[in-house]
């Protein structure tokens, strides 16, 4: 029978056998058996020690330590059984289901994990090399799409102007006819008859005589300016339409001539080959050819003897001439005006450079011609293409003697212009009415003399007119720059707000909020203000 000292002795004995992160680490198994074990011989040694308590002396001081110290002894030994038999069960439960890492990685862990940043709260970055780099994409990317939206601008953007221009154009020049006085528009007969000196019979037959010769024909459909228009039997038509005479031009003073400003309601063309179907404009300036084909003022208007020149864009601002280039001999070309209805048919089509501007002047001041240009090839400004045309006069009302720059003296036009504007700033209501709209029509007994007639036509200072509108290049309006600066810098301003605005409420889809309407509105007048220091594209 072992006593309480060979009991201690052996408890000793087993934990220095078996460390401490030995236990730890054991089999449930192992420390719940050795638990069991350790408390079955305890109860064992107990009872032993128990039943031997019954030989001695009871009432001896010995006994009365001994008892008292073997007591102790076994209920430190039991509680110590039970403590590690239920850390050991717990243990174990936790590691079967595979709760004991879940609890505490979303536990603990998660009540001690650090939120992520925001972006507002964020410190800034070091300014190394990958800054830099960052930084200098950011803004090619940022300048990649300003360019893209300037392209879209460009093809779309523009059009959306044109065709509200258009349709206002179009009430307004429905207006001009509706208050046009009837012309008298009797077809014409062969007549003899001199204008400003020259014999028009004569020289209808040498411009007859001469189609053949001046016509030029590589077989791709490309003739020179004023070129002949072949009938079915391969002779060339009369330029006027006539083969057996010539007639007689409606003298200005019996023409309704609108007066007009850059930019008004002039005409309608209609090409029905290519869909074309807008209200011509005075002008061909960066302005006018915005609300449509442009009239150059310096030739005659269409229906009068002459050569009439109308510009028009190809890729931008509705690309009313988009498709000329398909255009085929004997293609009916209309034009109306307040004075008649015409048709010409297409007798030819060049390519020349932007500065020969001789394709749009007169010829043959005898013979009622329209040339149609614009750029070419398209997306560049870097030709010409030229699309003339002969009229047709069994089908067209009667031809007018021509007049330049719709009557108005270039002395005095600068002051009309002037004294207009006054008027108009006196009178809101002549102001509502001549934004974009010809007040009414010309009053012919005051167009100067020099204007009308085939020698107006012959005159230099036509041709340096027409030159100086072809030359306009790159730059050619100062004064865009000035809103340009302004524009970009509302769009700065904007951007700045909206980044405040997103930094002050700690959410960037605010800012974005906020700021996306102002930005594409200012955006829209800064493309509109840069386009204006492009070339014309004629």
């Amino acid at each position: 029978m072992l006593t309480v000292a060979e009991l201690d002795q052996i408890d000793a004995a087993a934990s220095k056998d078996v460390p401490d992160d030995d236990r730890s680490d054991a089999p449930e198994e192992t420390i719940v058996d050795a638990s069991s074990d350790a408390g079955s011989d305890a109860g064992s040694d107990a009872g032993q020690v128990t039943g031997r308590s019954s030989d001695l002396d009871t009432d001896s001081p010995e006994f009365d330590v001994g008892h008292e110290f073997d007591g102790d002894q076994d209920q430190d030994r039991a509680t110590h059984g039970v403590l590690t038999a239920e850390f050991a069960t717990s243990d174990h439960n936790d590691d079967d289901d595979g709760t004991d890492e879940a609890d505490h990685t979303d536990g603990t862990d998660s009540a001690h994990r650090p939120a992520r940043l925001s972006r507002w709260d964020r410190p800034p970055p070091p300014k190394d090399w990958r800054w830099w780099v960052a930084g200098t994409g950011k803004v090619m990317i940022a300048t990649g799409l300003l360019l893209l939206g300037f392209v879209a601008y460009q093809l779309w953007g523009t059009g959306i102007e044109t065709a509200r221009a258009q349709q206002a154009l179009e009430n307004d020049f429905d207006e001009l006819l509706a208050i046009a006085p009837e012309v008298d528009s009797s077809p014409d007969g062969p007549v003899d008859a001199e204008v400003d000196g020259t014999t028009i019979d004569d020289a209808t037959d040498d411009a007859t005589d001469d189609a053949p010769e001046n016509a030029t024909d590589d077989g791709s459909g490309d003739t020179s300016a004023g070129g002949g228009l072949a009938t079915d039997d391969g002779s060339p038509p009369s330029p006027n339409g006539l083969d057996d005479g010539i007639v007689v031009p409606l003298p200005v003073e019996s023409q309704n001539i609108p007066q007009v400003e850059g930019g008004d309601a002039l005409a309608r063309l209609e090409i029905p080959a290519i869909g074309v179907d807008d209200i011509v404009v005075a002008g061909v300036q960066t302005s006018d050819l915005k609300k449509g084909p442009g009239h150059f003022p310096e030739t005659p208007l269409p229906g009068q003897l002459g050569n009439a020149a109308i510009a028009g864009h190809r890729t931008t601002y509705g690309q009313p001439f988009h498709n000329v280039d398909k255009l085929e001999w004997g293609d009916e070309i209309i034009v109306t005006t307040l004075t008649g209805r015409y048709v010409y048919l297409v007798s030819g089509q060049e390519i020349v450079s932007p500065s020969d501007y001789e394709v749009v002047t007169t010829v043959d001041p005898t013979v009622a011609n329209l040339t149609l240009t614009s750029c070419h090839p398209k997306w560049t400004a870097r030709e010409r293409i030229i699309i003339s045309s002969v009229l047709d006069h069994d089908r067209s009302d009667r031809v007018g003697e021509p007049v330049l720059n719709y009557g108005r003296s270039p002395a005095t036009d600068e002051a009309s212009t002037e004294s207009a504007s006054d008027a108009n700033a006196a009178d809101p209501a002549i102001t509502e009415a001549s934004d974009g709209v010809s007040s009414g029509l010309l009053d012919t007994s005051t167009v100067d003399s020099q204007l009308v007639g085939v020698e107006a036509l012959n005159s230099g200072a036509v041709d340096a007119g027409i030159a100086d509108a072809f030359a306009e290049g790159w730059f050619s309006d100062p004064g865009a720059w000035w809103d340009v600066a302004m524009w970009a810098a509302i769009l700065v301003l904007i951007c700045l707000s909206a980044y405040a605005i997103a930094r002050y409420f700690r959410r960037s889809w605010i800012g974005f909020t906020v700021g996306v309407l102002p930005f594409v509105v200012a955006l829209y007048f800064f493309y509109q203000n840069v386009n204006r220091l492009l070339p014309p594209n004629l």
